[in-house]
């Protein structure tokens, strides 16, 4: 199950302080929380082209929404297929077709929401939202586009905590959950099933009583400069994206630059996230409950996580991507039912490149590709004796069709991407073509002050980099370099951690 910009802490059981979503904390209790998992990208397609394959974007190089999915790679889906399962997806997977494979005219190859191959789809969810409105329709709202059906009844004002005109039981995440439970009623074999949640994705509006429940007075504090300029100063990459960021994106009607919003609408605005996150956490009880009930939850590997998180008002900016930990760090949650520890917490460095060779472990199928991630499942049972001391991810930022950012950097699309690895201590970013970024998040976590020119942090900016590039050099396609073909056959060598 994948929500869609739910951040990691947005949680009961990660220690929020407002934020309630018991049936998340009932799953926890029951298996394991992994407090420092990270998405290796964004937005959506690159986000989860890292789940799907566990390849890092250097990799899979799915860079932006719309860059196709190669088809040489494996996946969860053909996995679960190699292992007699009918994979079957509720909602999306966001990959774009191979146009290699795929003949011209193919409708297709016009859009960024395909299919991930392998997926039987049971429900497509698309931007458009055409499914959902049907069920609407079907049921007495006035629901004629997504733009009516998301639009606040009640309220003129930009920023409310106005409700859409559908009610709680009416949602994408109440839609979707239903259209599972009705599908687990049919099976009466071995199952997958993807349940993709769009929510809390924008539009940033829920019903009732989601609408109220937090409010703005106690969402706390957002980590950002005194003034949107002092954010924007500290890299280009932050005042690109203060030029970029409208609220079009965030908000039916929504118009003007999001890094102009007062105070009160960004707290407004987080108040209504973490309502929408209480919703979808509703529905995923509905969705546990019916698999206690059918009987299977003794027998049913459960995973919880999001594609990516959301900057939610963070340095004056709403959306996904770039290098603050508000937008890649992502809740796990995996509940094994054949043991292992209940209620335990890890926090141990965990990305999202881990949950393709988590799950084909538990499938006991062999991947088809040599993954970047290692399987989680050891952290079930105990502590692995090797494993990871930072987090890595990578964001592209061009645009390809449109060349908005290309222009305002006066950089080719080649040179617009970034990579960043996150210790306990310390955070260094490396872009293709825009100046370094190192933080220091003891004295800094809010990631304000630059250390990268100074020269008193010469030698750790050089360590960090060095750690960067053997990073990268370790994690290089090892599908059959580590494959030899010898006088005496075949030799094929797993990859170490």
């Amino acid at each position: 199950m994948t929500a869609d910009q739910w951040r990691g802490e947005c949680l009961g059981v990660a220690g929020h302080p407002l934020v309630r979503t018991p049936n998340v904390d009932a799953l926890a209790a029951q298996g394991v929380t992994f407090l420092n998992h990270y998405a290796n990208a964004a937005p959506c397609s690159p986000a989860r082209a890292c789940l799907y394959t566990g390849l890092y974007q250097q990799t899979n190089r799915v860079v932006r929404n719309g860059t196709p999915h190669a088809h040489r790679f494996d996946n969860v889906a053909l996995a679960a297929r190699r292992a007699g399962y009918t994979p079957t997806q509720f909602g999306y997977s966001d990959q774009a077709a191979d146009p290699t494979i795929v003949p011209a005219g193919d409708p297709r190859l016009l859009t960024y929401e395909g299919v991930l191959p392998g997926f039987d789809v049971r429900v497509k969810l698309p931007e458009d939202e055409k499914p959902w409105l049907s069920w609407l329709r079907a049921q007495g709202v006035d629901a004629p586009s997504r733009e009516a059906a998301h639009r606040p009844v009640g309220s003129d004002a930009r920023v409310s905590d106005a409700p859409p005109g559908y009610a709680a039981g009416q949602t994408q995440t109440a839609f979707l959950a239903d259209e599972f439970i009705r599908w687990l009623g049919e099976q009466d074999g071995k199952w997958f099933a993807h349940l993709s949640f769009l929510r809390p994705h924008p539009p940033f509006i829920v019903p009732a009583p989601y609408n109220t429940m937090y409010s703005p007075d106690d969402v706390g504090r957002f980590r950002r400069a005194a003034t949107p300029q002092d954010d924007a100063a500290v890299h280009p990459l932050i005042a690109l994206a203060h030029q970029a960021t409208g609220l079009g994106s965030f908000l039916i009607d929504g118009s003007g630059p999001v890094a102009g919003l007062s105070d009160a609408e960004f707290r407004q605005l987080k108040a209504t996230y973490f309502g929408m996150i209480s919703e979808v956490d509703a529905q995923l009880g509905r969705v546990f409950d019916a698999l206690k009930a059918a009987s299977v939850w003794n027998d049913t590997l459960v995973v919880f996580t999001s594609d990516h998180a959301e900057l939610m008002g963070d340095h004056y900016l709403l959306g996904k991507g770039g290098y603050h930990d508000q937008s890649q760090h992502t809740p796990l949650v995996i509940y094994d039912p054949r043991g292992g520890a209940r209620g335990k917490t890890v926090d141990a460095f965990t990305e999202a490149v881990d949950i393709y060779p988590t799950l084909l472990e538990a499938m006991d199928v062999a991947p088809a590709h040599v993954a970047d991630g290692s399987s989680l499942l050891p952290w079930l049972a105990g502590t692995p004796e090797h494993w990871r001391d930072a987090a890595h991810w990578e964001f592209d930022f061009r645009e390809v069709s449109l060349q908005t950012a290309e222009t305002a950097l006066g950089i080719d699309s080649t040179g617009l991407s970034m990579v960043a690895i996150r210790t306990s201590r310390w955070k260094y970013v490396h872009f293709a073509a825009l100046p370094p970024l190192l933080f220091d998040l003891e004295s800094d976590p809010d990631n304000l002050v630059n250390l990268a020119g100074r020269p008193d942090y010469l030698a750790v900016r050089l360590e960090m980099a060095e750690r960067l590039l053997s990073w990268r050099a370790r994690h290089l396609d090892q599908t059959l370099a580590l494959v030899e073909l010898t006088p005496m056959g075949v030799v094929r060598r797993a990859a170490p951690r």
